[in-house]
């Protein structure tokens, strides 16, 4: 479905702006907890519960995204992840169930999107300037691209499961995994999960834009997301997505960029060719059960363009919402999946 509008979202960011402006009535407790991860914030509001617990919920939320960080930055010399792309051989790397369980989630997505979410892009990530490492001076010449290819690929990454434990294997030396389109999703999960096991099934969660609710509002109503118009100032509301017991996610390029020999470089890499992504599409959002599973896709169909991620969700039965460039603006496509989800 195509829709021409005149103003364009930006899914990035979520906003719970209508909170406000939902009718007056009978209201159950609530609190709001914020904090630092990730490289970015997050947000949480917990119903059916006071300030008496925000302490004990905050600290145990604080302990699990901090576990998350040990186990997969690449920002963290001693992390999992990071040490696993300094293991210089092939033989298998222990690691946790929950590093195991994201990479394996990463790779089924990549085989399902004919290899278009590749994790182990992390070399090319890097050589572009959006890694760990400084951006570079002036674009990578073919050469460069082709030799640091040689150390990527999703052929080239395992995970093993024995009675003892996990274990992540690479093929080829210098494999270097990178989990930032999948494990701020799964940050999401963990939080949500964590609060479910609580009980308190009535939740929203937040970690730099991917969102995942549960149950109902403090108001006993669906949880009401507002996207914001991007620009200057307090974004204001563009559309409004009702969820309940779902995620959104997405993913655009109009955020994290640079110029370089006056080139404005997107921090999406296209594995089929080692350059940062160079299509119109500016952004997609995916709607799905798991946070996880959201931010990877929306990654993915980023990486596909307009008309194939189109095709790709319709045949997958996704829900998604891309903003296109055009000449005259910027149009407003969805799957046939994420018409319910319009609100007002």
């Amino acid at each position: 479905m195509k829709l021409p509008v005149s103003n364009w979202l930006a899914p990035l960011g979520l906003a719970f702006l209508l909170a406000a402006c939902q009718p007056a009535g009978s209201e159950q407790p609530q609190v709001h907890l914020t904090g630092s991860t990730m490289g970015t914030y997050y947000s949480v509001k917990v119903v059916g519960t006071d300030e008496t617990r925000a302490h004990e919920l905050q600290a145990e939320i604080d302990r699990r995204l901090e576990l998350v960080n040990d186990q997969m930055s690449t920002y963290r010399e001693d992390s999992e992840l990071s040490r696993f792309n300094r293991h210089a051989d092939d033989s298998p790397f222990p690691v946790s169930a929950d590093t195991a369980r994201v990479v394996t989630a990463a790779l089924q997505q990549g085989r399902l999107t004919g290899g278009v979410l590749d994790v182990t892009v992390g070399p090319l990530v890097n050589l572009w300037g959006f890694g760990p490492d400084a951006r570079p001076t002036r674009i990578p010449s073919e050469q460069q691209l082709a030799e640091v290819r040689t150390r990527t690929g999703l052929q080239h990454l395992r995970v093993l499961v024995d009675d003892k434990g996990e274990y992540l294997q690479k093929s080829v030396p210098g494999l270097y995994v990178d989990l930032s389109a999948i494990a701020k999703g799964f940050g999401v999960d963990v939080v949500s999960e964590y609060l479910a096991e609580e009980g308190l099934t009535n939740h929203l969660v937040e970690i730099g834009g991917e969102v995942r609710v549960s149950g109902l509002n403090a108001r006993g109503q669906q949880w009401r997301i507002a996207v914001e118009k991007p620009g200057p100032g307090t974004g204001s509301v563009q559309q409004v997505v009702g969820l309940d017991n779902n995620s959104i996610a997405t993913s655009g390029d109009y955020r994290n960029y640079y110029e370089l020999d006056g080139k404005q470089l997107s921090h999406t890499i296209d594995p089929a060719t080692g350059h940062p992504i160079d299509n119109r599409l500016a952004s997609v959002t995916v709607i799905h059960p798991s946070c996880m599973i959201a931010d990877a896709l929306a990654t993915a169909l980023q990486v596909m363009g307009t008309e194939r991620a189109l095709a790709f969700a319709e045949e997958h039965r996704l829900a998604i919402y891309l903003l296109t460039k055009t000449d005259e603006g910027f149009r407003v496509d969805m799957s046939s999946a994420f018409e319910k989800y319009l609100r007002g």
